[in-house]
């Protein structure tokens, strides 16, 4: 059979809200989640074992051993199918790592689904939830693949209202944030759930929608790495802007844009002002 490749798209967090805690100390969370149309991409081939290739400008931050997410998705999946062979799979690592927007998430969902494409194979909902949680609390939406609401630890998964074509411009000034230590520096009174049903008719009305709503570890992660506050002034001041945010537990902050070119100025004046940032812009998917 030919390879079969698919794309691994960022994950934003388009809000976060940090709702509660578990006895077993993980966060309970409500978060409204999409995806852009930037991010890795995974291609397998058929083989005999399961093994590992990766290449692309953030490969180094990563290691290829058999505790690496991709490959614990094949293995997982194998066991779910009753399979005893693999796969050839190589990863092309567009996203940093450790950069909240779900970079290892997303490339175990895209391994999952080329997998189950490659063998044929659709396991039960339930095995194949629990495998994806199993993994992290990211890689059940990732699987969905589709703008959610996101509860619980990650397996409470909604379908958003419609949303309006937004453009995104996502910037990471280089710090690799510990998404433990965020929650562990996390202070304040836990939020509430701010799920909406009103699909907003515009880029405008998203963005105040948002604006309403927060991500509860934003705080956290500046003051772990105050580089993101940085990052966060800078989309903000850019003109048609209509919001600045970070995104998960950081360092990646996002603007909202309902211009592409707009979004396209954005990029181009912070990539000359910060040389040294990672900086792309790209439409929402819907």
């Amino acid at each position: 059979m030919a390879e079969i490749a698919l794309d691994a798209p960022a994950k934003i967090n388009l809000y976060l809200h940090v709702t509660g805690r578990r006895d077993d100390g993980y966060h309970l969370l409500d978060s409204l989640i999409v995806f852009a149309r930037v991010g890795d991409r995974i291609a397998i081939e058929p083989a005999d074992d399961f093994s590992l290739y990766m290449d692309g400008p953030f490969a180094q931050g990563l290691f290829a051993g058999p505790d690496n997410l991709v490959l614990r998705a094949a293995r997982g999946l194998a066991q779910v199918a009753g399979r005893s062979d693999g796969a050839h799979i190589r990863l092309t690592k567009n996203l940093p790592v450790a950069s909240g927007i779900g970079g290892g998430s997303a490339d175990a969902a895209a391994t999952i689904n080329a997998l189950m494409r490659l063998w044929e194979f659709e396991p039960d909902a339930e095995p194949l939830a629990a495998l994806a949680l199993g993994l992290g609390a990211d890689v059940p939406v990732c699987l969905a693949g589709q703008p959610s609401f996101v509860g619980g630890i990650g397996e409470n998964i909604e379908p958003a209202p419609p949303l309006p074509t937004i453009w995104l411009v996502l910037a990471n000034p280089g710090v690799a944030i510990s998404t433990p230590a965020v929650f562990k520096a996390r202070q304040g009174e836990f939020s509430v759930p701010a799920r909406f049903d009103t699909p907003p008719k515009d880029a405008t009305r998203l963005a105040a929608l948002l604006a309403e709503r927060n991500n509860d570890l934003a705080d956290a992660a500046c003051a772990l790495a105050p580089p993101v506050i940085e990052v966060l002034d800078a989309i903000a001041a850019r003109p048609g802007c209509l919001l600045a945010r970070m995104s998960g537990s950081g360092a990646t902050c996002f603007g909202i844009f309902d211009d592409p070119a707009n979004a396209q100025s954005a990029r181009s004046a912070m990539q000359n002002a910060h040389p040294d940032w990672w900086l792309t812009q790209a439409p929402m998917l819907t």
